[in-house]
């Protein structure tokens, strides 16, 4: 028979109010966390400003009611909040709080964003300085990175009228996959850092609006806790999963991951070729991690994320496991270990896509990895033209993606109308999973 929580007063709780010794009451439940805060995504900061203290208000603002019961075990709940004990004194917010800027810096209504900007904006307010650091940073003077968006702008639609468009289909094919729309979610390192759920909660939203996520090799979360949040496909259909590899110096390491992913019913990979060594972030580097950001778990054996004497880069940091060396010979043995489909990412020449295509490779995605690694490598879109032009067969031998820059339903609209199969996001997916799965879905939506 199950006992009942113990009630606590204000004044037993106010003793649990440091970082070795942390309570904190949410909706008249007493928590212990001692052990959980410095593993926040959120860092432990928030946590200790409520350090004995209730936190319901801003716990409820960003969480759902139900996530302390499903992730703390029965244990970390101590009691329950003896409410004949509260005082003015004690139900004050915490000293430190300024009013004003938690008020201007608190997320909207999901509801008010209208686009992806509005995302990024509130992204820009509500995340973790070096989160946000981390995800909107890009190479040295971010020339590529702006054009990736800019270079869309300069190509215009030549629209035709009077054509019956009442009956209107987004469906597609990527990789054999059906699709309801012809976008996919870039794989992107540590979602954690913006939500608890992480790539899960990315997982759940594509899934619920019939597109592909793209697992990077990164993830908070090993790959196969990501695709057990999915719900069961039907007729043995492969899960709404891309996965995709950067190679490990220890090539047994990249092959056992390989194994891995194929048990999971994954049948395509997205091997990283534009990446060997990773881009000078300055504005990654310029905000060093908190203690609680230092040592965030990630799927691979790569080295944990600590600050050095060059800065608190995470992109270069976490980095260094991926083999320098890969060259084109390396496909023969990338087919060896992997039966499915492959489609290399980061191509940004003509001469390299025909390459690819004489290799037999299932498809290529034309990226210059958001402008994160070299400056003044060309934007995507301008890829795209590079290839109609002095490499046109291409498109009838592979699949063609692109990412970078896609902000807007024309962008996409006008990457399709040039050739390519379908493009992928990957920023925009990130901010909007500030609001968790429902985040993701308004997205797409």
């Amino acid at each position: 028979m199950a006992t009942e929580p113990k009630l606590l007063s204000t004044k037993q709780i106010a003793e649990h109010n440091n970082a070795k010794d942390l309570w904190i009451v949410v909706d008249g439940q007493v928590w212990d966390l001692t052990e959980f805060a410095p593993e926040h995504p959120g860092g432990i900061g928030i946590i200790l400003q409520y350090a004995g203290r209730d936190a319901s208000q801003p716990y409820n603002e960003i969480h759902a009611p139900s996530l302390l019961n499903e992730t703390l075990t029965s244990s970390k709940l101590v009691g329950t909040l003896d409410t004949s004990t509260i005082s003015d004194d004690w139900a004050k917010p915490p000293p430190q709080q300024n009013p004003k800027a938690q008020l201007k810096n608190e997320k909207p209504p999901l509801f008010t964003l209208l686009s992806t900007h509005d995302f990024e904006a509130v992204a820009e307010k509500t995340l973790a300085p070096k989160t946000w650091a981390f995800y909107s940073s890009a190479a040295t003077d971010l020339v590529t990175h702006k054009a990736n968006q800019s270079f869309f702008d300069r190509i215009w639609f030549r629209p035709r009228v009077l054509r019956n468009i009442k009956t209107r289909n987004t469906r597609a094919k990527i990789m054999g996959q059906e699709v309801e729309l012809p976008i996919m979610c870039s794989p992107a390192a540590m979602a954690k850092l913006v939500h608890p759920d992480g790539e899960k909660a990315i997982a759940r939203g594509c899934q619920n609006k019939g597109i592909i996520q793209c697992v990077s090799t990164n993830a908070s979360f090993p790959i196969s806790d990501i695709a057990a949040s999915l719900s069961p496909t039907t007729q043995n259909a492969p899960p709404p999963l891309f996965f995709q590899l950067y190679v490990s110096k220890k090539r047994p390491d990249s092959e056992a991951l390989l194994h891995q992913v194929w048990a999971l019913g994954i049948r395509t990979i997205f091997l990283t070729v534009d990446s060997p060594i990773a881009g000078k972030r300055e504005a990654d580097e310029r905000v060093r991690m908190d203690d609680d950001q230092q040592g965030i778990p990630m799927m691979t054996g790569a080295g944990k994320p600590v600050n050095d004497k060059r800065g608190g880069g995470l992109g270069r940091i976490t980095g260094s496991f991926v083999d320098e060396s890969l060259d084109w010979s390396d496909l023969p043995w990338l087919r060896r270990c992997w039966k499915g489909k492959v489609v290399l990412k980061g191509i940004m020449c003509a001469e390299d896509a025909r390459r690819a295509a004489e290799e037999g490779v299932d498809g290529i995605v034309l990226s210059n990895h958001g402008g994160r690694n070299l400056d003044t490598s060309p934007p995507a879109i301008l890829i795209l033209l590079d290839l109609q032009r002095n490499a046109p067969s291409v498109f009838d031998k592979l699949e063609v993606y692109l990412d970078g820059g896609i902000r807007r339903g024309t962008d996409i609209l006008k990457a399709i109308c040039l050739g390519a199969t379908a493009v992928s996001l990957g920023r925009p997916f990130l901010y909007s999973l500030n609001y968790g799965p429902e985040g993701v879905e308004y997205l797409v939506d």
